[in-house]
């Protein structure tokens, strides 16, 4: 009989095979939740769940900021506005990821990790995502989030 880990992990990387991540991000943090340290594989699986399904997101915050900025020049007001909306739904899902991957990391990861390599991955991991959600925010929420991804690469 194989253990509630064991198959987490298991459709974790089956996931992965399908290239399904979101889902993918749904087991690992289910193996994250069930306690104690990750194993490197089980690391490794999580990373590649999230950098997956932000790194999308990030393709597609690039791709449309371009065309919403070649509309601008254009002076096309109607398309800026639509693609202006569009923008901002792909911003929300990206900082609802971000974030959830940083209250996963906060609340399970890193309090629970003991050797030295799980702590200085799982404080790159949150410094890198501080840094996703500094790419499209601006004011006091890019400096927080600029200054959250500084804090957390220097420990």
């Amino acid at each position: 009989m194989t253990s509630e880990r064991e198959s987490k992990t298991f459709l974790a990387r089956l996931c992965e095979q399908a290239e399904r991540y979101d889902e993918m991000v749904t087991y690992m943090k289910e193996v994250a939740s069930l306690g104690g340290e990750l194993s490197v594989d089980e690391r490794n699986l999580l990373s590649v769940a999230y950098k997956n399904v932000v790194g999308t997101r990030r393709a597609s915050w690039r791709i449309i900021s371009s065309i919403e900025q070649k509309e601008e020049s254009k002076g096309s007001e109607k398309h800026v506005q639509a693609i202006s909306e569009y923008r901002q739904k792909i911003e929300q899902e990206l900082e609802r990821v971000c974030q959830d991957v940083l209250d996963v990391l906060d609340q399970s990861l890193i309090p629970k990790a003991e050797s030295g390599e799980s702590k200085v991955f799982y404080h790159k991991m949150k410094g890198d995502y501080h840094r996703y959600l500094a790419e499209f925010a601006s004011g006091n929420k890019r400096k927080n989030a600029v200054t959250a991804a500084h804090d957390a690469y220097k420990v």
